[in-house]
């Protein structure tokens, strides 16, 4: 199954699932909830690899914070299953990076997956308020 016809079957998943998203120029999803973007990627040369994207959710603003940043993005990142938080430039980023031998079971997994991704970043947001 090609890239495409993955992004139309998840969309088309998306879809029944009642989420609001749109399809970009390359095919990845892009999902609109609770005010939020997130990106869903499908690799073109790997058609087992799926990934869910929060992409800019909190900036780094000083060299104090980016400490306390970094050890709460460790932190999330280890009490989250399948679930990543990281630094790109002054910016944190989540994500979920799971391989599935089909989109089938990507639909079977998504929920939980999108599920572990807000986990992640509601424990790495906590972990700055503390």
């Amino acid at each position: 199954m090609n890239k495409s016809d993955r992004a139309r079957a998840l969309s088309d998943f998306l879809m029944e699932e009642g989420y609001s998203f749109k399809t970009d120029a390359e095919e990845n999803i892009v999902l609109k909830v609770d005010g939020k973007t997130y990106f869903i990627t499908l690799d073109e040369q790997d058609e087992m690899f799926f990934r869910i994207i929060f992409p800019n959710f909190w900036s780094i603003d000083s060299a104090n914070e980016r400490l306390k940043v970094e050890q709460a993005a460790l932190k999330a990142t280890a009490f989250t299953k399948v679930a990543k938080i990281f630094t790109v430039d002054d910016n944190i980023w989540a994500t979920v990076e799971i391989f599935s031998s089909s989109i089938d079971n990507v639909k079977l997994v998504f929920n939980r997956s999108f599920s572990a991704l807000k986990t992640a970043v509601d424990f790495f947001v906590q972990e700055l308020r503390k």
